[in-house]
């Protein structure tokens, strides 16, 4: 007699696998899944949880209400202002008002003369100390409430790509699971990266830097010490992301207990330091810091009394790539595929820059079957170019803390790539909320410059090259540093794609405050002397945003 043969269980497929259900992670499975993708999300550890990347910039704020918009994702916007996080998400974070840096020598006292302090235009909304922890697991939590499917404690050690058939991905339990399309947001120990050996080695960026790291608590406002009390900036230091640079590294401070709001005690501390001039040695990351509290006193009262409230953590060198990003059937997303440096908060940006340009792409796929690797190569441009923009950037910063001329150079070309790609975005999504046509963001696909912070202007992005190749010189022993930041300030002072109202080159305006009166001077200039397509873009985004917020100060009358 024949046994009955037992139908097999058909196995669940999905169109799309993400790992990693970090913030990048968990918002791609949201949005995937709220257009009708199925989704799943593994990962190897569990919510709620660590994580640095702390700190958003305009630019990120933008990213997340265009998102937001586009994908119909309403959970997403809350992201985009401190108010919205405080009030939906989290009071555990910090708000942040604006971007400070302070010039220190060692064993010197600091010059008060030598501080930069970039203040958020008051039109763009107030910026977060993220708290990650409860911020990730909260859009972890969207993600499954529009469906995706999510895994965690699940760590993948196999993973088999078959262009034509899709993904198979095998974890260390023994379970399977199948997709289509495999996308990798976890981190530096991709799965993927390692699987399909797409690191670059050595990598190309020129940036060298390690770190180390924690949260404390009883770091005292450096407004509040004898040397941060010296200073005439416009917005007090805590309110801010606080940046301490010196030659061969800087050292973050995140409060996230600077307002009356927060619940939450804990500092983010962070030393970053180019092991060429700052080597590591035998010292625990305790005593590496204490030790530079030592040669720097104007900082060490800022930490009199501060101890730290979760054990350090101590990095390698920090700068990783990848030759290849996108392939058949997979994609490695911004950290997964490499990083740079904690510097100017860019991590979570260049994330989402990411998710808004393959969301569409997974999507369409999703629903013609189509997943050929042609579909996706302005991702690999995308990504790859973000990359380069951000290394760029922070390598002449490096060179530039040398010299405190140069650096008050420098520090302007940062300034600008960070309100005009706000702006950028702010024009798209303004455009979009006014006719709803996706073509608005397809269109700012169209450049020569992928990864640009504003790639319509061809002189802007000279002015980038210009600024990298005059720190090139200055590191090679080429150019004396002043002689670099004399030049630099000099191309400053030319340009046609920032109002003379903001002063940018000016070195003795060392506070960029684009108060209402500059703004009002902005918009005259972009309606009769920029260049046609940069006046557009400037018009169109601060007049979005006046007007919005005008219509925020109406309806929400009540807590600001």
């Amino acid at each position: 007699m024949s046994m009955p043969m037992k139908t097999p269980i058909p196995r669940e497929r999905y169109d799309v696998a993400i790992l990693g259900a970090g913030i990048a992670g968990s918002m791609l499975a949201a949005v995937l899944a709220r257009n009708g993708v199925k989704a799943l999300l593994l990962d190897a550890g569990t919510h709620p949880r660590f994580a640095v990347g702390e700190s958003t910039i305009p630019y990120t704020s933008a990213l997340v209400r265009l998102i937001s918009a586009r994908y119909d994702v309403p959970e997403i916007a809350s992201l985009a202002t401190y108010k919205d996080i405080r009030d939906n998400i989290s009071r555990n974070c910090g708000w942040k008002k604006n971007f400070g840096f302070v010039y220190h020598r060692p064993g010197h006292a600091q010059n008060p003369s030598e501080a930069n302090q970039l203040v958020l235009p008051v039109a763009l909304q107030t910026e977060t100390h993220l708290f990650r922890q409860d911020v990730d697991a909260s859009m972890f939590n969207v993600a499954l409430q529009y469906g995706a499917d999510a895994r965690t404690g699940v760590r993948i050690n196999d993973i088999d790509i078959d262009g034509g058939t899709g993904v198979v991905l095998s974890a260390e339990s023994g379970e399977e699971f199948h997709a289509e399309y495999i996308v990798d947001a976890s981190g530096f120990r991709s799965p993927l990266a390692n699987r399909l050996s797409l690191r670059e080695e050595p990598t190309r960026a020129r940036t060298h830097s390690r770190s180390v790291f924690t949260h404390m608590v009883g770091v005292k406002p450096y407004d509040e010490t004898m040397s941060g009390g010296l200073h005439r900036q416009p917005s007090r230091w805590h309110d801010g992301t606080l940046h301490h640079v010196f030659d061969g590294g800087w050292l973050w401070v995140i409060p996230f207990d600077n307002n009356k709001d927060s619940l939450n005690p804990l500092c983010s501390v962070g030393l970053t330091l180019d092991p060429r001039v700052h080597p590591a040695g035998d010292a625990s990351p305790q005593e590496e810091f204490d030790a530079f509290l030592q040669r720097f006193p104007d900082v060490a009262t800022q930490f009199e009394g501060a101890r730290a409230a979760r054990p350090w953590v101590a990095t390698g060198r920090l700068q990783y790539s990848s030759k290849q990003v996108i392939g058949d059937r997979f994609c490695l997303t911004s950290h997964a595929a490499g990083f740079i440096d904690p510097l100017y908060s860019r991590g979570l940006t260049n994330s989402f820059e990411v998710v808004n340009a393959l969301a569409w792409r997974l999507i369409d796929a999703a629903r013609d079957g189509d997943w050929a690797m042609e579909r996706f190569q302005y991702v690999e441009e995308l990504q790859q170019g973000l990359f380069d923009v951000h290394d760029d950037l922070v390598y002449t910063s490096f060179v530039a803390f040398r010299d405190y001329d140069l650096w008050n150079a420098v520090f302007r070309t940062w300034a600008l790539s960070t309100v005009l790609a706000a702006l950028s975005l702010e024009n798209a999504y303004f455009a979009f909320a006014t006719h709803g046509r996706d073509e608005i963001f397809r269109d700012l696909e169209q450049t020569r410059y992928p990864g640009s912070p504003f790639p319509i202007s061809e002189t802007y992005n000279q002015m980038r090259f210009t600024a990298l190749e005059l720190c090139l010189q200055v590191d090679e022993g080429a150019l004396a540093p002043k002689d670099a930041a004399d030049r630099l300030f000099g191309v400053l002072q030319e340009a046609d794609y920032v109002p003379a109202a903001f002063r940018i080159g000016d070195p003795k305006e060392r506070y960029v405050f684009i108060t209402p009166p500059k703004m009002a001077q902005a918009a005259r200039w972009a309606g009769t002397e920029a260049p046609k397509e940069v006046g557009e873009l400037m018009h169109g985004a601060m007049s979005g945003l006046v007007k919005e917020r005008l219509r925020n100060m109406v309806s929400r009358p009540g807590r600001r």
